[in-house]
């Protein structure tokens, strides 16, 4: 098991609709003020990041979405330690922009952005909004691209490239970020294009929520192509975190948020995503083994089983870590009061059980 204590990341309700895919009430809201509570709270509570959304369209639950990175720069003057992780799509975003923005937001907040490089899975969305439309495993190979782009343009002064989509030619941004070397760079994904990609270029790879099995094997393979290209990456995994009192209060509530799913939704959310990954070299990405009952937590949350009494849950986060993951990021049905609950029931947990297992450790 790591030495490092296991980092702890939020998603932000910066879309309407919250985290599931369904009627249930969801004490949750997409607007400013409440994400500048939320990421005050998150802060407190001892969350190292916040990940902002990035979407164009409606769709799915989410009528409404705010802008990622100019969010993510507004939660970050509400706070004073929190990192946020800007979501960013390559097709929309050009990397020569997408390096000068962050680092003049790197700039602003002393070093506390960082970036998330988003392949895209929603066709109808690049199509609503003019850009050409990349098959799976070529969108992987565009996202490449641009993060050693976005690396070159962060660390080299007349820096130059040459590739299938991007070309730079003698550029040198000033000024460079603080971060060294560079603002951090998350990518997701669960296909082998998107393991390959990080397993070269990214510094944290999240992946859909699973089982504890789903997860070794993935941790197994993404480490083992990292160290071939003399690489190394962390690796994030999504939870959807339900902590209760009891663990019977718990399962209620995840059997409600199912039984009040937004059942059209879900389905042509599940079509969508499995359709892009239909395309990949294996034929399947991200959600192509997934329920109706997994869809209705677009990231697959519900696998991760974080769902149970905060002694549960630590001791599972803990056992998560044990298998390789440094980061879990969660989301939540109500976010400020159960961030809050989360921060002060669950978390002290694992602190003790890291604890505790760094002193067996040493006296072995």
């Amino acid at each position: 098991m790591s030495q490092q204590a296991i980092k702890f990341a939020y998603w932000v309700p910066n879309v309407s609709g919250g985290l599931v895919v369904s009627k249930i009430e969801q004490r949750t809201s997409w607007s400013i003020d409440y994400n500048r509570k939320l990421a005050q709270l998150a802060e407190a509570a001892g969350f190292d990041y916040a990940l902002t959304q990035i979407r164009f369209t409606a769709g799915y639950g989410a009528e409404f979405q705010h802008e990622s990175v100019a969010f993510s720069h507004a939660l970050l003057a509400a706070t004073t330690r929190l990192k946020v992780i800007a979501a960013i799509l390559p097709g929309p975003w050009k990397p020569a922009l997408a390096a000068k923005q962050l680092a003049t937001i790197d700039q602003l907040t002393q070093g506390r952005i960082a970036v998330n490089i988003v392949s895209g899975w929603f066709k109808g969305e690049f199509q609503a909004i003019g850009e050409h439309w990349l098959e799976h495993d070529e969108r992987y190979r565009r996202s490449e691209e641009f993060i050693r782009v976005l690396k070159g343009i962060w660390t080299q002064d007349n820096f130059t490239f040459k590739g299938d989509f991007y070309r730079i030619n003698n550029y040198t941004l000033k000024p460079k970020p603080l971060a060294l070397p560079h603002p951090e760079i998350f990518q997701g994904g669960s296909s082998r294009a998107a393991r390959d990609m990080a397993a070269q270029v990214s510094d944290w790879y999240f992946t859909n929520g699973n089982t504890p099995e789903g997860i070794k094997t993935q941790v197994d393979d993404i480490r083992a192509k990292a160290a071939a290209h003399q690489h190394s990456v962390k690796i994030g995994v999504n939870a959807f975190v339900i902590a209760r009192d009891t663990e019977e209060e718990a399962r209620a509530v995840l059997q409600a948020i199912i039984d009040s799913a937004d059942v059209e939704a879900v389905h042509a959310f599940g079509d969508a995503a499995k359709q892009a990954g239909k395309s990949s070299l294996e034929g399947e990405g991200n959600w192509a083994k997934s329920t109706f009952e997994d869809l209705v937590q677009y990231n697959d949350g519900f696998k991760t089983n974080l769902i149970g009494t905060p002694q549960q849950i630590a001791e599972r986060i803990v056992a998560l870590k044990a298998l390789g993951v440094d980061l879990l990021l969660a989301g939540f049905l109500h976010f400020q009061e159960e961030v809050e609950y989360f921060g002060r029931r669950v978390l002290p947990l694992v602190r003790e059980l890291e604890a505790r297992h760094l002193k067996e450790t040493a006296a072995a």
